[in-house]
């Protein structure tokens, strides 16, 4: 942690354990780490979090960190002003915890809650889906009823030839749920071909990262071929990425901040994706409140939420973003981002 009292912020490690093994194609785990970033005084924080399957290293980011913590330049006023202050050489969520801390800042300066210094009304009552991870088909299913009050569910899988067994399980327990399959990119175009079938009998909602993240072209094959719409996650980081998707067709696209660089980058491909008529999701990566919260903010513009990340830990210090009983997003009215830590941290 860097610690000096003569820069901008400093930022220090959490580790945040899962309440079960979050299994996905690319592994299982049971801890990834978060990283807190705090202006001086408290006056704003930040969140950089990545799983390791994103291949960023950990270094790269305390390297950008301690060469802005230590910049004179004057902090932004206006949310308009942040991305030119931001430095744009460094990983994606090293720039996320910069920007999501200017956005807390300038908006706690100006009195007003993040979506309305960004010029957003505020988020109505929305319902995010829950993420069940890869488990056997009856794991999955044991799963499914015990959240049987959560309307949406998303389903890992891209695994291994169990995964059409895993969706039947879940239907079959739970055929009133609006049921969503991510596969993380694990399957083949000539496997997602071959399941489109069941996935239509199943009646899944929406199919996201069917294909390997490199893959637009497969990807546009394959939303020509089904009515379900194709969301893109792994395959989206940039908005040249966003405007490859559109061309080639995909209908939607998964924005998460740790992986875009913050609100500044992904306000910019959500407003692309819209005049591209692509439909949002707003995802996150397991990550603490300060990054859930920060990415509630734009839940008006979303289609789609899976902001799930605070039912799938123990340890979240914080507390902003709420969920009710539903799994339905409560947004905080409070100046800036609104998170706070909780008493028990």
């Amino acid at each position: 942690m860097n610690q000096s009292s003569d820069v901008l912020f400093t930022w220090e490690t959490i580790r945040l354990k899962l309440r079960t093994p979050f299994k996905l194609s690319y592994g299982a785990s049971m801890e990834r780490v978060a990283h807190w970033l705090r202006f001086q005084g408290d006056a704003a924080w930040g969140e950089g979090t990545i799983p390791p399957y994103y291949h960023i290293d950990e270094k790269e980011m305390v390297r950008y960190w301690q060469r802005n913590a230590s910049r004179t330049d004057s902090l932004p006023r206006r949310v308009e002003d942040i991305q030119a202050w931001i430095d744009p050489d460094g990983p994606a969520p090293a720039r996320a915890a910069v920007d999501i801390a200017l956005h807390d800042l300038v908006s706690r300066k100006q009195g007003q809650p993040l979506y309305a210094a960004l010029g957003l009304p505020k988020p109505a009552r929305k319902t995010s889906s829950f993420t069940i991870s890869v488990d056997t088909p009856e794991g999955m299913a044991k799963e499914a009823l015990r959240v049987s009050t959560y309307p949406i569910i998303k389903l890992k899988l891209g695994s291994d030839e169990e995964d059409m067994a895993r969706l039947r399980a879940v239907r079959d327990a739970r055929p009133d749920a609006c049921l969503l399959v991510d596969a993380n990119a694990g399957w083949t175009l000539d496997q997602a071909l071959a399941y489109l079938p069941l996935l239509s009998r199943a009646e899944v909602a929406l199919l996201e990262q069917p294909l390997p993240a490199a893959d637009f072209e497969g990807l546009g094959k394959l939303q020509a071929r089904t009515t379900i719409p194709i969301y893109a996650d792994e395959s989206v980081r940039s908005l040249l990425d966003v405007q490859s998707l559109a061309e080639v067709g995909v209908r939607g696209v998964n924005i998460k901040l740790m992986k875009v660089g913050g609100l500044g980058p992904a306000l910019a491909m959500i407003s692309y994706a819209k005049r591209a008529t692509m439909a949002i999701m707003l995802g996150c990566m397991i990550e603490t409140s300060i990054g859930l919260t920060a990415m509630s903010h734009l839940a008006g513009l979303a289609d789609w939420l899976d902001l799930d990340a605070s039912l799938l830990i123990t340890n979240d210090p914080f507390q902003g973003m709420r969920m009710d009983e539903n799994a339905a997003v409560h947004v905080p009215n409070a100046p800036g981002l609104g998170v706070n830590v909780r008493e028990e941290s």
